[in-house]
């Protein structure tokens, strides 16, 4: 009777921070948050995959997973609200605004559960910290890789068109470009999953 009450309390608890962080993210697109810029630097970055990284940690990687999926469906979402710009027809495709967002739950949570195995629970900032990392590179690649595979000229010609970048500019920019971004959102996700974690495992506990 115990283990039944234990797996109802666990359930619901599971489908209650599933439904908080889904919520979360999509309010999140709903804000300035969604894509901020960096005060004196060309870079901008978003937090949008954080929800996603705490989700799996938390709760494993189907919560990770539906999250990551109600991240993507956000981005699909405003990919269709904005389709009058340039880039805008890339994320109108699923396979780029919804399954790499998907993927940052999986590998999340079997990062976190690798490396947990062998940190165990005296070094969890560390763990907690790589995947964040491990995540957040999910995300960039995922997204970038599918543009690259899927519309890599076309793309690129977007580009060219709306900034006003030299003819010759090769699809590897969609990659170079995207790397001050990369950076900062990966020390932003960093610095908001580990203390975030740490603290929802140590009110468990």
């Amino acid at each position: 009777m115990n283990n039944e009450v234990n797996k109802s309390k666990f359930s619901v608890r599971k489908i209650a921070v599933t439904g908080i962080l889904s919520a979360l993210s999509i309010a999140l697109n709903f804000t300035p948050l969604a894509f901020m810029l960096v005060p004196g630097l060309p870079v901008q970055i978003t937090f949008m995959h954080i929800p996603v990284i705490i989700g799996a940690i938390v709760e494993g990687p189907f919560a990770g997973a539906f999250i990551g999926m109600v991240f993507g469906l956000t981005s699909l979402y405003t990919a269709v609200q904005q389709s009058a710009l340039p880039i805008a027809f890339a994320f109108l495709n699923p396979l780029v605004s919804i399954l790499p967002r998907i993927l940052i739950g999986i590998v999340a949570h079997y990062v976190y559960k690798g490396l947990n195995s062998i940190f165990k629970e005296k070094k969890q900032a560390v763990s907690i910290g790589i995947t964040a990392a491990a995540a957040t590179l999910t995300n960039t690649i995922g997204v970038l890789g599918m543009i690259y595979i899927l519309y890599a000229r076309r793309y690129v010609e977007a580009l060219i068109s709306s900034l006003g970048l030299p003819a010759d500019t090769t699809p590897v920019y969609i990659f170079v470009s995207a790397l001050p971004n990369f950076i900062a959102e990966l020390v932003s996700s960093i610095l908001i999953c580990v203390p975030v974690v740490l603290a929802v495992k140590k009110i468990r506990k």
